[in-house]
């Protein structure tokens, strides 16, 4: 790495390194249409590995001098300074009325930016974004980078998770030898992170209620982009009723189990690690003894890595 500023010019033609398929081409929509829907995935597709590595992830090199300020126009947070330093962002794209589509981080490794996308549902989030492209200078450019990642020392080129500090680093490039396996489960459990497909549903989701604030997700200063105007008057003018809290679990049920209280629905049960869980849930319902299916659940509250907007009641 021997330049902090990025160049926004390379690469300058939309092609494949490892299929030669011209991204520009495959992705263009025509304007005036509705934007493309993004399919929910499957979730056994989206489990990480054992080890660091992420092969559910595709990476996308931005070239073009618009790139940075068209991202900045649709997704939540604040993309700007990318163009200073290397960094992770960690960003949403919303549908018009502030739901979820997909999350993501937009890069810089000190020469190149890009985005770092789940494979699940990176063919639709592209086409979203080539739609919007228009007339502007972006250049969308598959990689054949992979991703690693891990909690021990950091490797040279390594850049920071933005998420949380329990989520270690992310370091991208060629393949390197992967680390002990890691429970990624049990420390987005403990931390309350969710994560795309299980807890983070697109058509479904809203980022508050999903800890994007918490996360440093999303961006209140930055000024307008798809969806901000929803998520804004969440943040200012409501109170949240729904959101992500931690529970205790005995017992186990699918990701998804509807949990039940005094026999009605107020919430979901979704990641499980070492008898806690990550719920989605109706705050001013959920209380005392409540069951996802055949397993008991109890709400924790105060939980370490989560604030009070998320797991107290409101």
């Amino acid at each position: 790495m021997t330049d902090s500023t990025v160049n926004p010019e390379k690469p300058s033609i939309g092609l494949s390194p490892t299929t030669g398929q011209n991204l520009e081409t495959g992705l263009k929509s025509e304007a005036g249409t509705n934007p493309p829907p993004v399919a929910k995935p499957d979730a056994d597709a989206l489990s990480d590995t054992a080890a660091s590595g992420q092969p559910d992830r595709r990476i996308i090199v931005l070239g073009g001098k618009d790139a940075l300020p068209f991202l900045q126009g649709l997704v939540s947070n604040d993309v700007l300074p990318l163009a200073k330093a290397p960094a992770l962002v960690w960003a949403a794209l919303l549908t018009p009325q502030g739901k979820y589509l997909a999350d993501f981080f937009v890069g810089n490794d000190g020469q190149t930016l890009f985005l770092d996308l789940p494979e699940a549902l990176a063919d639709a989030t592209l086409r979203r974004l080539a739609m919007y492209r228009l007339r502007a200078d972006v250049s969308l450019t598959q990689s054949d980078w992979t991703v690693t990642r891990g909690l021990d020392e950091a490797p040279e080129g390594a850049l920071p998770d933005p998420r949380h500090p329990a989520l270690g680093w992310r370091r991208y490039g060629a393949s390197a030898p992967t680390s002990a396996a890691i429970d990624w489960d049990a420390i987005r459990v403990e931390h309350l992170i969710p994560e795309t497909g299980i807890e983070l549903i697109p058509d479904d989701s809203y980022l508050l209620e999903s800890g994007f604030e918490r996360l440093h997700g999303v961006d209140f200063r930055k000024g307008c982009y798809v969806g901000q105007e929803v998520t804004a008057r969440m943040k200012h003018k409501t109170e949240l009723r729904k959101g992500l809290a931690l529970v205790a679990v005995q017992g186990t049920a699918p990701p998804g189990t509807p949990i039940l209280a005094d026999g009605r629905e107020v919430g979901r049960l979704f990641t499980q690690s070492g008898g806690r869980a990550i719920a989605h849930l109706r705050l001013d319902k959920a209380e005392g003894e409540m069951w996802a299916g055949a397993a008991r659940v109890t709400r924790i509250s105060g939980a370490r890595g989560a604030d009070d907007s998320v797991t107290t009641q409101t």
